[in-house]
């Protein structure tokens, strides 16, 4: 069974630019995968990786190895809610012969870590930003700290509220690894941050 722990980060002004310009970053990388997708109708994350990882970090240097392979997972991901979810308008049995809708990610996009991008330590939070690691304060309750240990971590994301705050969600599991997270799948439901454009 899964678990879904979110922390809301107090970062400083400082911080929450920085925050800012990694979402930005984020956005910008996925947006380069899009096409890509479109063209090939490849969304599997494996495929999707052979396809576009050198290039991305050649255009993308400052982001990194690991995120980049985060922004393909993400990209991956909501081309599986596009194409293939049921109560998608986009899915593939209602498209038909028509061309696949370009996905289009907005700067408010959450931004995927994992282990190698975030670690937490006694308490200490560590997380990859586009000018070095930014350190966090958490306040963790006993049992949360316990899920941590005891817990597989399937899903770390950041994403900012609408009051301007970042929070950070940790999707915990007892199952096998490997399987991809669903969290935020379930109905079929586009997310805000995503545009999909029609071709004509």
């Amino acid at each position: 069974m899964n678990s879904l722990l979110r922390i809301p980060l107090n970062a400083t002004p400082d911080q929450v630019e920085r925050l800012h310009a990694l979402q930005v970053g984020f956005a910008k990388v996925c947006n380069a995968i899009a096409p890509v997708v479109q063209q090939t109708k490849v969304w599997n994350r494996v495929a999707l990786h052979h396809l576009t990882y050198r290039q991305l970090r050649e255009q993308f240097p400052e982001m990194g190895s690991q995120m980049v392979c985060n922004a393909i997972y993400s990209v991956s991901r909501t081309g599986r809610l596009v194409y293939q979810h049921p109560a998608s308008p986009f899915n593939l049995a209602r498209l038909g012969d028509k061309p696949l809708p370009l996905l289009q990610f907005a700067d408010t996009l959450p931004v995927y870590f994992d282990r190698h991008t975030l670690s937490v330590k006694a308490g200490q939070l560590s997380m990859f930003t586009l000018d070095g690691r930014m350190r966090f304060e958490l306040a963790l309750r006993p049992e949360d700290e316990a899920s941590f240990h005891e817990k597989k971590l399937r899903e770390i994301v950041l994403s900012r509220r609408s009051d301007g705050v970042y929070v950070l969600s940790f999707l915990l599991g007892d199952g096998p690894e490997g399987k991809e997270a669903q969290s935020d799948m379930p109905d079929g439901e586009i997310p805000e941050y995503i545009m999909v454009q029609e071709t004509v």
